[in-house]
């Protein structure tokens, strides 16, 4: 099964799924576990201009049981996001969803969710190897896309998101995220900004499934949600 060239039986689910998530996550293993940033810089509009923020930044990447639509098979990372401004104690960014990878494809997903009435998925393609990963999303797709508030759809629309991950040779992974606004009011759109360089604080917890395996009390059945 390829992109786009979807098979006949929509309904079948793969058999003999391998219930460690750890060991299919492709370019995505990388990135499980809990991770730390104290040097994170987010440029934003403003009425009176641009602002940079420095940011304290803290993700924890956990995998999940692999997941099934029909035939197609993915593996997955739930995270959770939570930033700090450097110099205020409220918090200034948050943001969960699901990394997925789809092992048949090169597929790769970042699904979010902000909490400030904003949701979106983003797609790119990768190999198991590679060492850097970009999805983006477009405002209007129906497939791969951006859902806001009528409010942020007047004051600030989201027309596109793209976010770039390199992998560094001692572990860390480095990110920027390029979000292109349309401010109400102004005639060009704004480049919004966030990058960081994240630290392994804490190894990632086996997901669910592997655990009952490990533990001996594994029953096998459908993926299937009824």
């Amino acid at each position: 099964m390829v992109p786009n060239n979807f098979p006949e039986d929509i309904f079948t689910e793969p058999d003999n799924v391998d219930p460690d998530t750890l060991a299919n996550l492709g370019p995505l293993r990388r990135l499980a576990g809990v991770w730390q940033s104290s040097k994170g810089v987010d440029v934003n509009p403003k009425a009176d201009g641009p602002e940079r923020r420095e940011y304290i930044e803290r993700i924890d990447m956990q995998p999940i049981d692999a997941q099934a639509n029909g035939p197609q098979l993915f593996y997955g990372l739930r995270y959770h996001v939570h930033i700090l401004a450097s110099d205020e104690d409220a918090t200034f960014h948050d943001q969960v969803g699901y990394w997925l990878w789809e092992p048949a494809t090169g597929l790769v997903l970042q699904t979010l969710t902000i909490p400030r009435g904003q949701v979106a998925i983003a797609s790119g393609h990768a190999k198991p190897d590679d060492n850097s990963l970009v999805v983006t999303a477009t405002r209007g797709q129906t497939e791969y896309g951006i859902c806001s508030t009528a409010f942020l759809e007047y004051a600030f629309r989201t027309d596109s998101y793209r976010l770039e991950i390199t992998f560094n040779d001692d572990g860390s992974w480095s990110y920027v995220s390029d979000t292109m606004l349309m401010v109400h009011g102004r005639p060009e759109p704004f480049q919004h900004r966030d990058q960081n360089r994240l630290v392994k604080i804490e190894e990632p917890k086996p997901n669910p499934l592997f655990q009952l395996q490990e533990s001996g009390g594994l029953r096998i059945g459908s993926l299937r949600k009824e």
